[in-house]
Parts: structure tokens; C-alpha cells; sequence
């Protein structure tokens, strides 16, 4: 497949007109991801946009805690992780698979890796609901019930969707990922080997601007023709 830079413009995140900022990513599963990739592409994407509806969920749920007569830092804290890892986790595990099966990359595969393995230790302990983590969780919706039971109730919603949420970034996303990462024979050595050689970086991007110094005609950069050699996740 060939993309000249005209159609890639940047499509993600769709703004409306009103607002002045505009998209920061291109993003098109059909088109850029390998037909026997997309579902599994579009699974992960699916599973970030329901973590950043628990982080919601999660702020509505310190909100009912702190009228119920918790501490107010914990809304507070609530906030800060739906500012922070709503877009970052999109931007550090979601882009990394995304540019990995588009490209056929080892290194964007183990960036996920260590990446998404910190964030699903990170939701666990959101699940788990320690007091003061701005999270609410098993241990601060139950030991809530002899406060507030209304406020209660509303924080256990939050719990069980971190809980689901933990339970698809193990079963759906980690294991199915390595999983195909190593049945196409992916490596820590290959990350390491294409970051000691510069291939991690975009070609497309480079070979813009490699072309727009050297002056080298109209040729469009392209993506390898190549298709990942990764065995097909029809088993889901």
C-alpha cells in the first residue's frame, strides 16, 4: 500500500471546527493495518477507549465518596489520572501496537510490552481501591458501606469496571499480543537491534525528509509492502 503525505492528514482525535487545535495522529485501521491484524488492533483500541470511560466513571465515583464524607483529595487525584492516562495510554501502548502490526517493528512491540504491563499493575491497584490512590475500588467501596451506602454503591460500579478492565488487558490484549509477537518469531534482540540501527524510527517520515533536502523529485514515501509475518488471531 502507498500513502502520499496529502492523504495522510492527521484524523485523530476528530475535534469539531469550533474548537482551535487540530488532530495530532493518523489513524486508519482499515487501511493501514493488515486485513488479518485489524481485529485484534481494533480490540485494543476498544479496550483504551474503555478505560478512559472507567477513569470517567472512576471521577463520578470519587465525587459520590466525597459528598458521602470521604477526603477530597481523592477526587482530586480522580481528575488527575483521567487528564493523564486517558491520553497517554492512547500515546504510549495504543500507538505503539498500532505502529508495530503496521509495520512489522519488534521495538514498538516490546514498548507496548513494558508499557501495557505497567499500566495493567497500575489498574490492578486502581481494582484493588487503596485508600488515597484516587481510585475507586474493592477495599474503598466495601469499607464505605458503613458510611454511605448510596455513595457505595455508586463507588462499586467504578470497581467493577477497573475489574473488567484488568481482566481484558490480561486475557484480550497481553497474552493474545505476545502471543502473536512470538509466534512470528519477534525477539528482544530484534527491538535491540532495531533501535542500535535507527529502523524504529517512521519511514515514511524519514524518507520525507531525506527526500525534501536531497531534493529527489515527487516520489511519495511509502510503507513496507511487506505484511507482518505474524500468524492470523481468527481464534478470536
Amino acid at each position: 500500500m502507498i500513502f502520499s503525505l496529502s492523504e495522510r492528514v492527521n484524523n485523530f482525535p476528530p475535534l469539531p471546527r469550533c474548537v482551535p487545535l487540530k488532530p495530532c495522529f493518523y489513524q486508519d485501521i482499515a487501511v493501514e493495518i493488515p486485513e488479518q491484524h485489524q481485529l485484534l488492533v481494533r480490540r485494543v483500541y476498544y479496550l483504551w477507549i474503555l478505560y478512559s470511560v472507567t477513569l470517567v466513571v472512576n471521577l463520578v465515583s470519587c465525587v459520590a465518596w466525597w459528598a458521602g464524607g470521604g477526603s477530597g483529595a481523592n477526587f482530586g487525584l480522580a481528575l488527575v489520572w483521567l487528564l493523564l492516562f486517558s491520553p497517554c495510554s492512547y500515546v504510549c501502548w495504543f500507538r505503539p501496537l498500532y505502529k508495530a502490526l503496521r509495520a512489522d517493528s519488534s521495538f514498538n512491540f516490546m514498548a507496548f510490552f513494558f508499557i501495557f504491563a505497567a499500566q495493567f499493575v497500575l489498574t490492578v491497584i486502581q481494582a484493588v481501591g487503596i485508600s488515597g490512590w484516587g481510585a475507586c475500588g474493592w477495599i474503598a467501596a466495601v469499607l464505605f458501606f458503613s458510611s454511605n451506602v448510596g455513595a457505595a454503591v455508586v463507588m462499586l460500579l467504578s470497581a467493577v469496571m477497573f475489574t473488567v478492565v484488568a481482566v481484558f488487558m490480561a486475557l484480550l490484549s497481553l497474552s493474545q499480543v505476545h502471543r502473536l509477537y512470538r509466534g512470528g518469531g519477534g525477539s528482544l534482540q530484534q527491538a535491540k537491534d532495531e533501535w542500535s540501527s535507527g529502523v524504529w524510527r517512521s519511514a515514511p517520515v524519514r524518507d520525507a525528509s531525506f527526500q525534501a533536502i536531497s531534493g529527489a523529485g515527487s516520489t511519495l514515501p511509502q510503507y513496507p509492502v511487506a505484511v507482518p509475518s505474524y500468524p492470523s488471531n481468527t481464534q478470536w
